[in-house]
């Protein structure tokens, strides 16, 4: 008991100190720390009959842990420096992505906004500049799970053999867009039909997001086309049922958005009506929700040159330079939009174009972008903005249709190491020369993305309708 009488007078005549401040210094809690556990460590001594260089050893290594707890704690808490730069140093782009993920669950676990919050940084925030992170979270379906994934976008059917490009998230500049939830976009969409329009790139977007709704479905049979098909590259029409939801989800293929006729006598000659939307528009009018794209189409020769291939009325042009009639064109989709959407019912999305990475040729003369493994991350060395896009935002402007602008170009610029490649087709039907695809995308992969962005975009514009943007 003598040390316990020691312990006791010495903790009586300790000299009173006033409260501790609220801001209390990191030195001076680490100092409150060591005298506590001082105590703690002299009364389990004088109570218990253990070794002193024991509980020397015992209360050292307590002392090393509390101290790096705190100093850790503590880094975290004040530092207002950027984390990459602390922890990273010299570090290669891909440790440095690793790292932004980190500091991201970080964020998400200690911070979680209401949806209000989220909805709020989203409208202020421009959600298509940003980069893209590594996150090892799931795909949001499962590579070979989804059966409605023409084989020439299921790489993994295929055979490819790496996974690295189903890792990185795009992540804007300035906020969080939230994670691709199939049951809330589903409730969005309740009721409703959701319809793209467009060519083969529409397709990659349409597939991936019937995919990624089914994944919330645990009877799968209550996602079915109408038709009952699982390949969709010949038709001109698809339709998605889900039937807990009673809604669907469409696809038109309409690569110009205006209408190529046939001349069926002896010229045989194909024209394109750039004063002329497809006849079928008609049937999408009223949906509740159009996504429009078109672009891939018009950097063929046969659009390319523009040789006695671009119609108005009855005049065939000799040869019309392709950004003129791509202004045509898209001048009469805007046309028939601002006349025939009502805005009240129906609203309005126009996808961008999606890059393509074709090394050393184009898609028909040897270009190719097999064995691309990791993305583009300088901005020096993307492609510059595609002309038609110019366009596209200058019509979009003059409009009176409000338009919801997904500009996926600068995003899909970086993915150079998620298109299909040689990956389109099985290993046993490839041969030497073999044309590659470096336009399209792999899927589950980058249209994931996209249709997460579709997804932001719906609750800000389930709130609110913007302005074109």
């Amino acid at each position: 008991m003598a040390s316990f009488k020691n312990l006791s007078s010495t903790f009586t005549h300790f000299p009173r100190i006033p409260p501790f401040p609220l801001s209390l210094s990191r030195t001076n809690a680490i100092f409150i720390l060591l005298l506590t556990l001082s105590l703690v460590f002299l009364l389990l001594v004088s109570l218990a009959d253990h070794s002193p260089a024991l509980a020397a050893a015992t209360l050292a290594s307590r002392l090393f842990s509390a101290s790096t707890y705190l100093s850790s704690f503590s880094s975290i808490t004040s530092s207002n420096t950027n984390p990459i730069s602390n922890s990273c140093g010299n570090c290669t782009d891909g440790a440095a992505l690793s790292a932004v993920t980190t500091v991201e669950k970080t964020h998400r676990n200690s911070r979680k906004k209401g949806s209000s919050d989220v909805i709020g940084d989203l409208s202020s925030c421009d959600i298509f500049n940003g980069t893209w992170v590594v996150d090892d979270s799931d795909p949001v379906y499962k590579p070979g799970s989804c059966p409605f994934i023409d084989d020439a976008f299921n790489c993994f059917k295929n055979g490819r053999p790496d996974s690295e490009y189903l890792s990185l998230r795009w992540k804007p500049h300035g906020c969080q867009i939230p994670r691709f939830n199939g049951r809330k976009m589903l409730r969005l969409l309740r009721g409703k039909r959701l319809v793209f329009v467009g060519d083969s790139l529409n397709r990659n977007m349409w597939e991936s997001l019937v995919c990624a709704l089914r994944e919330s479905f645990e009877d799968k049979s209550k996602v079915y086309e109408v038709s009952g098909r699982h390949e969709f590259k010949t038709q001109g029409f698809y339709s998605f049922r889900f039937r807990d939801y009673k809604c669907s989800i469409d696809f038109f293929k309409s690569p110009f958005l205006v209408q190529e006729v046939s001349d069926l006598g002896r010229s045989r000659r194909e024209t394109l009506r750039l004063d002329m939307i497809e006849d079928f528009s008609s049937k999408y009018q009223n949906a509740d929700i159009i996504v429009f794209n078109t672009g891939h189409w018009w950097t063929h020769e046969k659009t390319y040159t523009g040789k006695n291939y671009f119609q108005e009325g009855d005049h065939v042009y000799n040869r019309l330079e392709v950004t003129k009639a791509f202004t045509k064109a898209l001048r009469t989709w805007a046309q028939w939009v601002d006349a025939n959407i009502d805005t009240n019912r129906t609203r309005v999305f126009f996808r961008g174009y999606s890059a393509s990475h074709f090394s050393g040729g184009q898609w028909n003369s040897g270009g190719s972008c097999h064995g691309e493994r990791n993305p583009i991350t300088n901005d020096t060395h993307l492609a510059p903005y595609p002309w038609m896009m110019n366009i596209l935002e200058s019509v979009i402007a003059e409009m009176r249709t409000p338009v919801f602008y997904l500009n996926i170009t600068k995003m899909t610029d970086y993915r150079k190491d998620a298109h299909p490649s040689i990956f389109y087709q099985p290993e046993n039907q490839r041969s030497p020369g073999m044309f590659e695809d470096c336009s399209h995308w792999c899927l589950p992969g980058v249209p994931d993305s996209w249709n997460e962005l579709l997804y932001a975009t719906l609750l800000i514009s389930h709130h609110d309708r913007p302005r074109n943007r």
